[in-house]
């Protein structure tokens, strides 16, 4: 593998700024990369590299002209877009159908940020059907197969963005979560996400479009090789958008800052519900260690509330969402029927995958029989209350990212809740890094969840920082090598 393809997007821009590498040489090694790789992967979807080789060329033009001083932060450092966030010129399905033929005339705020920050997109990536399942496969373009193991799941609803950047091909990339979207395929592709606290970053541009109602529950976010890159992204997307009028809160702290020797470490080893592989609860005692190692105070707790984190979330996002899951279904047309679709699915006659089909049977049947919305909505704000009372201002938590390492293709379907473990983090509405810590004995990536307090994006980096000093971080796959 190339050795620019080893390096943060905050060392690519640093070593183009200063000479030592052109933007043209930097771009051109990733795009090889994804030109060899992606065709097994099938991470990004729709390219622009041809497009991304002019701006790489034209960036060295600028470097020249204006000096290294006068460049923004990102100059000439290619990176990847989730395709359910807006990017011009490039299609915007949330792998639905009906939208297969939409091209965007207008970037989201935060790619906007990221191209006048310096950064080349080199096309977008991989999703679930309207971003609601955990594995990144639809009818538009099939599905994203794991660097580390083509016949396992990439995660969703960002999974395309995880395994591309995974692959070594994207040094960072954009992604959205409601249910774990970022976190999730994070973890299986052994890179880093961040889950930002509510109101800090922009989810507008993004399909299906967020209703106000889901303002704390879906955020925008970051996903990149190396954990250095994570606190400078954050940075760069947060901000006010007058597309999104909820985006309002202010970004806090540095993680230069943090002491971990101060830090309170609350180490939550399972929900009580759903057992965990047993490899994963080792790496994050050991995780647990290598803080404590650094000082910090390190406890073991459970919270019975975590026993209910399906129906938390369920009646979270219930309450928030305006639009019938159905009616997204549908597209620009009437809902549709999903016990009609059930039957042309048997059939091979379905635009829609088999997960988004039951999702749409139970939104059905939800209403049939009402699943007990108020007291479930009563129980998340008394776990917010809970949870936060519990870590305090310097406090944060260690929670497993899933039951177990990165499954077969189509194995979700048969546990179909493992995904809850990191739903329940957006009914928490706090910020939450996830973090590689090596490789398990499947050769597929092990990783944990970091939490804390809203408002505690840089402490939850920070302790990023320190475990990838710790554990090494992200592991190139040999799969690719």
């Amino acid at each position: 593998m190339n050795s620019l393809l080893h390096l943060s997007a905050t060392q690519l821009a640093k070593q183009i700024r200063e000479g030592q590498v052109t933007s043209r040489a930097v771009v051109q090694a990733h795009v090889d990369h994804a030109r060899k790789h992606n065709p097994q992967l099938n991470a990004i979807v729709a390219d622009r590299y041809d497009q991304a080789l002019a701006e790489a060329d034209a960036a060295d033009q600028v470097l020249a002209k204006v000096g290294p001083a006068n460049v923004p932060q990102f100059h000439g450092v290619p990176c990847t877009i989730k395709e359910s966030i807006r990017v011009v010129g490039m299609p915007h399905t949330a792998g639905l159908v009906s939208r297969k033929d939409l091209r965007m005339t207008q970037d989201a705020d935060t790619v906007r940020r990221i191209r006048a920050a310096g950064g080349i997109i080199l096309g977008v990536t991989n999703t679930s059907e309207l971003c609601m399942w955990m594995e990144s496969s639809n009818k538009v373009y099939g599905v994203s197969n794991n660097p580390y193991d083509f016949t396992r799941i990439v995660g969703g609803s960002s999974g395309g963005e995880g395994a591309i950047i995974g692959s070594g091909a994207s040094p960072f990339g954009l992604g959205a979560d409601v249910g774990g979207s970022i976190r999730m395929p994070a973890f299986f592709n052994g890179v880093f996400g961040h889950k930002p606290s509510p109101n800090i970053i922009s989810n507008a541009g993004h399909h299906p479009v967020p209703t106000r109602g889901l303002c704390r529950t879906l955020t925008t976010g970051p996903l990149c090789r190396k954990a250095e890159d994570l606190w400078p992204l954050v940075q760069l997307l947060a901000g006010p958008d007058p597309e999104d009028p909820d985006c309002t809160n202010a970004l806090l702290g540095d993680p230069k800052d943090v002491k971990i020797a101060e830090l309170t470490v609350w180490t939550i080893e399972d929900n009580g519900f759903l057992e965990v592989d047993p490899e994963l609860r080792a790496a994050q005692r050991k995780a647990a260690d290598a803080l404590a190692a650094l000082g910090a105070t390190v406890k073991t707790t459970s919270i019975p509330l975590l026993k209910k984190s399906f129906q938390l979330w369920s009646a979270t996002m219930s309450a928030g969402n305006g639009t019938p899951f159905v009616q997204l279904m549908g597209g620009d047309g009437p809902a549709v029927n999903p016990w009609t679709e059930l039957v042309k699915w048997s059939f091979g006659q379905s635009h829609h995958t088999l997960p988004a089909i039951l999702l749409g049977v139970g939104e059905v049947l939800e209403h049939i029989v009402p699943m007990g919305q108020e007291q479930s909505l009563k129980d998340a704000a008394a776990l917010r209350k809970e949870m936060a009372e519990l870590l305090g201002p310097k406090g944060i938590f260690l929670y497993p990212s899933y039951t177990r390492p990165a499954p077969k293709h189509n194995a979700p379907l048969r546990r179909p809740l493992d995904w809850i473990y990191t739903a329940v983090g957006n009914v928490l509405e706090m910020p939450i890094t996830q973090v590689p810590l090596g490789l398990g004995t499947l050769g597929v990536p092990l990783g944990v969840q970091v939490g804390s307090v809203s408002g505690n994006d840089a402490v939850t980096i920070a302790v990023a920082l320190a475990l990838e000093s710790a554990f090494g971080g992200w592991v190139p796959p040999k799969n690719l090598d």
